[in-house]
């Protein structure tokens, strides 16, 4: 059958044809066609995006003119459309740059820079404006006004998207009431039903921007989160890339437009962390993959080289043959090893030295010494081979087979006179000579002991000082820009600086925690940076516990980036998949079937703050599956839901000692009753004795003639640290300790004791009149605690 691929070229003009079909596109049209990647698949998921955009907007904006944020945002219902309008305080934007900030895709100011910003693309706030003219077909209204300007700028437009340009269809100044700051108005085809993840993005906003004032107005509703503290995020500054995780294409890139000539150039110009001594580090690394390493062979007695090259030294006087062999050997002799490109170097020292006294010693004797004595010091090669090979295997290797390989290896690294090798061909090297043993003496080498093998030869070897390739011959070789980015990625370099990231703060964390959930326990953790491609993250994680939140179901898990939450998609992303992977059942949590979301009282918060979040999707709504941003992520919420375990255990352990609390507190008024019957005496004090049997911390009072005592008995085994306030009506006098202050005509008497195990400490001041008494104490658990007022 003859195929439509081998009738194509008889028919003249197919190839014009289909060339003719062919066009460029700009990004707004693309993404008209395409605006579901950008988070406006629907009505009610659009109005969500369009908030998060200029949400995010004006957050980025305030922030960078050092404002504290006030961010108002307004729905309304207009016919069959919604109407969003939001307000900041921000700097305003300049009337040349409004029309290509709102009506431009990919326009922006931070796609290349390396610090951490909640947009980056430019793509946010025109798709907003680009869905609303395409559901409402109505241009954006934006006002805005700088700082100092009498008057505010006002622009009507939309996106032509056959061109991504702006089209304006009003330009003019405007009055506005605001000194400062923009103002954006669209309409759309939207509904409410997504009323949940708006108020989620909201108040997930004020939890991990603690600094902001933002209110919200939806038809029939109204949220105002206040801000929880007057510190603005720490200023950020752009960096280098980092040396770890760049990816080769990106090295490859940088090498093409560096202006540095050299390689350890590039390496500081181009790269954060990178100076002349991590620099040095890298090239020798490179110079071990690039070129290998050379064996570093134990020296022969020093006699046996300086007759080698004694022997090897003709047409020179005796004397100066002499000094020579003489000067080699004793530099030599200063090594416990040494290699070819060591031995070359000394021989070559020698020959300079001597050749005032002595003469020239030209490069052809300077060669034909160094063979000689080269000959000499690797004549006992399968001697070292053995050695090392016995150190690198274990006892149970027989001495027959440790010689067969010391043989097979040695015999190898004469296919190199230098016996130079790198990593990749000593391993073929130890592997050959494995398997020939394994074949002819039937003896097993495992893979431990080919890999202990490796490196015990690979230890002894020593880098070449060759001269490394240019920057741009090693950008016009793929193989050997990989050698230089294996070698950054061996190399040990501290971790990039943090200036470029603005962490929230495991401080701030809780602030944000505490201000918008009404719970019991609140624990928060930052990481310090790592490195993801070149570009330094932190992960921090919070959690709170009990009080109002809801322990129906599953926990609540809020997922942030560069401090904005992800709201959508939370089955594909990394945060929720670390969350699932853990076995919350060691932290306190019920988790059925040992996986996925625990259920309980609890809401687990993680942020990822990046200069380049790794986002499944340009609608920014999950994080990818990077393996070490996983890791951090894992050990962000580890280190939070430890402090939660502690909480819970210690709150089991009280409930326990409440619980035996109850039964004596029940069990002992009948014993003392039954005991006074009995002994015709007054019932005993109950509350001291059981105090003495919980080993509570037990406070009482006694007033006798004007004197007052406070006495704090500690019958546990750890010493407690107490608040005791003791009110007063009349004022104190001859207090032994503490301080008065009065207030309202009460006098509050403070007291902050602490008291070791086994101990007792007293209070003690006078009042003149009889007077009445209030005893506030805190500090201990209640549970743990026996107060006589």
């Amino acid at each position: 059958m003859t195929s439509l691929q081998s009738t194509l070229g008889e028919e003249t003009g197919i190839a014009d044809e289909l060339a003719a079909n062919q066009r460029e596109i700009s990004i707004a049209e693309f993404f008209e066609k395409n605006k579901h990647m950008l988070g406006f698949d629907s009505g009610a998921r659009g109005l969500v995006t369009a908030v998060k955009e200029a949400v995010d907007n004006a957050l980025d904006a305030t922030e960078e003119a050092g404002i504290l944020p006030d961010i108002y945002v307004e729905i309304e219902e207009v016919g069959n459309y919604y109407r969003l309008v939001v307000e900041d305080n921000g700097p305003g934007i300049t009337r040349e740059q409004i029309p290509k900030v709102f009506g431009k895709l990919l326009y922006g100011s931070r796609f290349h820079a390396r610090e951490q910003s909640r947009g980056q693309q430019g793509i946010g706030i025109s798709a907003a404006v680009l869905y609303s003219q395409l559901t409402s077909g109505k241009p954006a209204k934006i006002t805005s006004r700088t700082q100092g300007a009498d008057e505010a700028q006002y622009f009507e437009l939309i996106i032509d998207t056959d061109t991504n340009e702006p089209e304006i269809s009003s330009a003019e100044t405007t009055s506005w009431d605001r000194p400062h700051g923009t103002r954006i108005e669209l309409e759309m085809e939207a509904n409410m039903r997504a009323r949940g993840q708006l108020r989620d993005y909201i108040k997930h906003t004020a939890v991990v921007n603690p600094h902001a004032r933002i209110e919200l107005h939806e038809p029939n509703d109204s949220f105002k989160a206040e801000r929880a503290t007057d510190q603005l995020p720490a200023e950020t500054e752009e960096i280098r890339p980092h040396p770890h995780g760049v990816e080769l294409g990106t090295v490859i890139k940088m090498l093409g437009a560096t202006d540095s000539h050299t390689l350890s150039g590039f390496l500081q110009e181009e790269f954060t962390r990178v100076g002349k001594k991590t620099a040095r580090k890298v090239l020798d690394n490179f110079r071990n993959r690039h070129f290998g390493r050379e064996m570093a062979w134990e020296l022969p007695e020093p006699d046996e080289v300086e007759s080698a090259v004694r022997e090897a030294t003709t047409n020179k006087a005796a004397d100066a043959i002499e000094a020579f062999a003489t000067g080699v050997a004793e530099r030599v002799a200063q090594r416990e090893r040494i290699a070819h490109h060591e031995l070359e170097a000394f021989v070559a020292e020698v020959a300079d030295e001597i050749a005032a006294e002595h003469g020239t010693f030209g490069q052809t004797a300077r060669e034909t010494a160094v063979g000689a004595a080269w000959s000499a010091i690797v004549e006992d090669r399968e001697a070292e081979c053995y050695r090392l090979v016995d150190a690198a295997t274990s006892t149970r290797k027989d001495e027959a087979t440790i010689e067969a390989l010391s043989q097979r290896l040695a015999a190898k690294f004469d296919d190199d006179g230098r016996h130079r090798l790198s990593h990749s061909a000593l391993t073929e090297y130890v592997d050959r000579a494995a398997d020939m043993t394994q074949e002819r003496d039937d003896v097993a080498v495992g893979e431990t002991a080919r890999e202990n093998i490796v490196t015990e030869f690979w230890s002894v070897m020593k880098t070449v000082p060759d001269d490394v390739p240019l920057a741009r011959e090693v950008a016009n070789d793929r193989n050997t820009a990989r050698d230089l980015v294996d070698a950054m990625r061996e190399t040990d370099i501290i971790a990039p600086p943090t200036d470029c990231l603005a962490p929230i703060t495991d401080e701030l964390v809780e602030a944000g925690l505490r201000k918008e959930f009404d719970a019991e326990f609140y624990a928060a953790a930052t990481r310090d940076a790592e490195v993801h491609g070149g570009d330094p993250f932190i992960v921090e994680a919070g959690i709170a516990y009990g009080g109002e939140i809801s322990a129906e179901g599953s926990i609540d898990v809020m997922r942030f980036a560069n401090r904005v939450p992800l709201v959508y998609q939370r089955g594909a992303c990394a945060t929720t998949d670390v969350v699932k992977s853990i076995g919350w059942r060691n932290y306190g949590l019920d988790q059925p079937g040992d996986t996925g979301l625990p259920n309980g009282p609890a809401v687990v918060m993680v942020h990822v703050a990046s200069t380049n979040v790794p986002f499944t999707s340009e609608s920014k709504d999950a994080i990818a599956n990077v393996p070490a941003i996983e890791d951090e992520i894992e050990l962000a919420i580890r280190e939070a839901a430890r402090e939660l375990k502690s909480y819970l255990n210690k709150q089991r352990s009280i409930a326990k000692r409440r619980k035996k609390q109850d039964v004596l507190a029940t069990i002992l008024p009948e014993m003392a009753t039954k005991v006074a019957e009995v002994t015709d005496r007054e019932p005993p004090d109950i509350d001291a004795a059981l105090a003495r049997i919980m080993n509570n911390v037990q406070v009482s009072r006694v007033v006798e003639n004007g004197s007052v005592v406070l006495a704090v008995e500690n019958h546990s085994n750890t010493a407690e640290d107490l608040e005791i306030t003791d009110i007063v009506s009349i004022e104190p006098n001859d207090l032994s300790a503490g301080t008065v202050i009065e207030m309202d005509g009460e006098w509050f008497v403070k007291w902050s004791p602490t008291v070791p195990g086994g101990e007792t400490a007293t209070l003690e001041y006078s009042v003149d009149e009889e007077a009445t008494f209030d005893l506030d104490v805190s500090g201990v658990e209640t549970a743990k605690l026996t107060v006589e007022r």
